[in-house]
């Protein structure tokens, strides 16, 4: 586990062994606690940011550079 610091200060644990595939890079799961106890967010990879945004189907997109993961459900009904 990584040791990162968030914008707010906050101390967070990115797991590189735990991660999605982007259409830039990977984001990674990051914990509270090194023990992942509880979930704070993604991680992009591709410009290293936890500024992301993840809606109802899954999808991941970075607020900062663009990088995004498809949605892991998909609705007929969005088409």
């Amino acid at each position: 586990m990584e040791t990162r610091t968030t914008p707010a200060g906050e101390t967070v644990y990115v797991d590189r062994s735990d991660g999605e595939r982007g259409s830039d890079g990977p984001f990674f799961v990051a914990y509270r606690t090194p023990e992942r106890e509880q979930k704070y967010g993604w991680f992009c990879a591709n410009c290293e940011t936890f500024d992301n945004a993840m809606d109802a189907m899954g999808r991941i997109e970075c607020n900062v550079c663009g990088n995004f993961r498809k949605p892991t459900e998909w609705d007929a009904a969005h088409e």
